[in-house]
């Protein structure tokens, strides 16, 4: 049924994620100009959802917010490890008071869905080798004549989070934005090691050819497509081709299965826990 719901719907959020880029472009620079000025917030103005995000002063950002990251986590170490109380772990998953993960084939696969949160406070800034291994997966794609952006939409924080998402609620209603969009504390971005490229449009990647190609192609660099077809009710998002997380050598594994993250590994996905 949901398949149903989601042709019904991807010409309407095709039509109007322009106006999403364009309008929330607008909010998202006032948001990120007020969050400039307080120092507690020190990444939100590289941020960006859904949007084009200029990415050129995320390195030295990034290195700062793992510093400011490694002080809370030594100051927090006190705090419970055993994750939210309503959070129910599943077999395999632990939680080090800032995220949970599982312990993947290579090595820690931090997990964020709507069923694991990410602390508010955790702000780590892009990965490097993430960024790197993106860089190198847009230029394959120019190389093969797909208009693809040197820009693209990365890390964002969980104060970036909030105005966004409330954006969204108040445009298409929280039923709605559910789909498509993260709560705060809840969203890849905030882990930094999810990417929406773009296109040099300034649009958000849904067309056949460079979607295709990313499918075939991503898990070559160390990424995963995310958000595939037939895998909203294990995400709880509906797709997104432009959607892709970093997760190393393994990648090419769990494309090749053809599973979800929640499917390979064998944690709870799906819709939050109050509905």
């Amino acid at each position: 049924m949901w398949l149903q719901i989601l042709s019904s719907q991807k010409n309407h959020r095709r039509t109007h994620m322009k106006a999403r880029f364009s309008k929330f472009t607008l909010v998202t620079v006032a948001l990120l100009s007020l969050t400039a000025c307080s120092q507690s917030k020190p990444d939100a103005s590289k941020s960006s959802a859904k949007e084009v995000t200029k990415q050129t002063s995320t390195k030295s950002s990034a290195k700062a917010s793992v510093a400011t990251d490694s002080s809370k986590k030594d100051s927090g170490e006190a705090s419970s490890k055993t994750g939210k109380p309503d959070v129910k772990l599943d077999a395999g998953v632990t939680y080090n008071g800032s995220y949970y993960s599982v312990k993947g084939k290579y090595g820690e696969v931090m997990i964020a869905n709507k069923h694991y949160p990410l602390s508010p406070d955790f702000n780590p800034g892009e990965d490097p080798k993430a960024v790197a291994a993106l860089h190198e997966l847009i230029a394959a794609m120019q190389a093969e004549g797909y208009p693809i952006s040197d820009q693209y939409s990365g890390f964002r924080s969980y104060e970036t989070q909030v105005g966004l998402y409330q954006n969204y609620v108040n445009q298409d209603g929280q039923a709605a934005a559910d789909r498509y969009s993260a709560r705060p504390g809840y969203s890849e971005h905030q882990t930094g090691l999810a990417f929406d490229l773009i296109d040099t449009s300034g649009n958000l990647v849904t067309e056949p050819g460079p979607s295709k190609w990313l499918l075939k192609n991503a898990a070559k660099y160390g990424f995963v497509v995310r958000y595939q077809e037939g895998k909203e009710k294990v995400t709880g998002y509906v797709p997104e081709s432009w959607h892709l997380r970093y997760i190393g050598k393994e990648a090419q594994k769990i494309a090749d299965s053809g599973l979800s993250l929640e499917e390979y590994y064998g944690f709870t996905g799906g819709d939050y826990v109050d509905k």
